[in-house]
């Protein structure tokens, strides 16, 4: 029987984003426990522009080429042994284990739900790893309780803006920093004090938080010791703290790997069905420029997933 092929985006060696090929291959197959799924959509995440750079090779080397990204969206073409929870042409998303920028991609059924009635295959595709990671920062990690006040540095991206909402959702007091165009949109998603960084320091305007979210790392950091109180926690996803400095506080650092699990998700999808939590797509653009959107992803500025939109 031939080998029946795909399109995909390969990258053969760390570099720019100009490693990112479009090119044919074979389809992979899935294997026990493994779904295949035709992709329609697949998210464009930070950590995926980190892998290609090499900035993780140390203790994450890749094995050349790959096929990068993990969050999907599409329709289940075919399962693999021991699978009973999906068959095929069941709309799902989830978390692909060998890479999403692809016309087909293998996903362990274990890190897929049935996609959100009431969203599109694009809008699906910005849930999987962003709000995973927000849900199990804010809650696994964070242990955020009612009335308790957080906040979330970078509150239009796709982490922060599942944050935003989470947090509102489970009555905490949210605060969240964006830049001047987002301000808006961040209120809209529950934040009841929004700080424009580009013209205030968030450390002159608010103090005694339980917990801090930051998705956004680098010079940031520093900003936010004096908002925390004695007994906080700084829920980390974006950089390095400073350890001793949190000692010093007494402030608790939490720093995880967000584990998409098929539980989660249906979570995420009832929440959004119900009405209760929004998405929203950043960019959209076609596989073939897979390079300009991770482009687009390393500047760091702008509001919501950015998405490849495949079929």
């Amino acid at each position: 029987m031939a080998t029946q092929m795909m399109q995909a985006i390969q990258v053969h060696d760390y570099g720019d984003a100009d490693q990112l090929k479009l090119e044919r291959i074979p389809r992979p197959e899935p294997q026990e426990g493994e779904v295949l799924v035709r992709v329609h959509a697949a998210g464009v995440n930070p950590v995926d522009w980190k892998i290609r750079a090499g900035w993780m090779k140390d203790f994450r080397p890749s094995t050349f080429p790959y096929v990068p990204g993990a969050d999907l969206a599409g329709v289940v073409e075919q399962v693999g042994p021991g699978v009973t929870a999906f068959q095929p042409g069941q709309a799902v998303f989830g978390r692909s284990s060998k890479g999403s920028y692809a016309e087909y991609a293998i996903a362990p059924a274990n890190a897929l739900a049935l996609k959100p009635k009431t969203l599109s295959f694009d809008e699906a595709a910005t849930i999987p790893i962003g709000a995973t990671t927000a849900w199990q920062g804010l809650f696994d990690y964070g242990n955020l309780q009612a009335g308790q006040r957080v906040l979330v540095l970078g509150g239009a991206g796709g982490v922060g803006l599942f944050a935003v909402q989470f947090a509102r959702w489970k009555g905490a007091h949210v605060i969240a920093t964006t830049s001047t165009k987002n301000v808006d949109f961040v209120r809209s998603l529950g934040a009841e004090t929004v700080i424009d960084y580009t013209k205030t320091r968030v450390e002159d305007e608010v103090r005694d938080i339980d917990l801090v979210f930051d998705s956004v790392g680098g010079a940031v950091l520093a900003s936010v010791w004096p908002t925390l109180k004695r007994g906080g926690t700084l829920v980390e996803i974006a950089g390095q703290p400073d350890e001793a400095k949190a000692r010093e506080l007494g402030v608790r650092i939490a720093r995880f790997s967000a584990q998409v699990n098929s539980e989660l998700l249906s979570t995420f999808a009832r929440l959004i069905d119900e009405g209760q939590i929004k998405v929203t797509v950043g960019a959209v653009f076609p596989l073939s420029e897979a390079a300009q959107a991770q482009k687009l992803c390393e500047s760091g500025h702008g509001r919501g997933r950015i998405i490849l939109h495949i079929a």
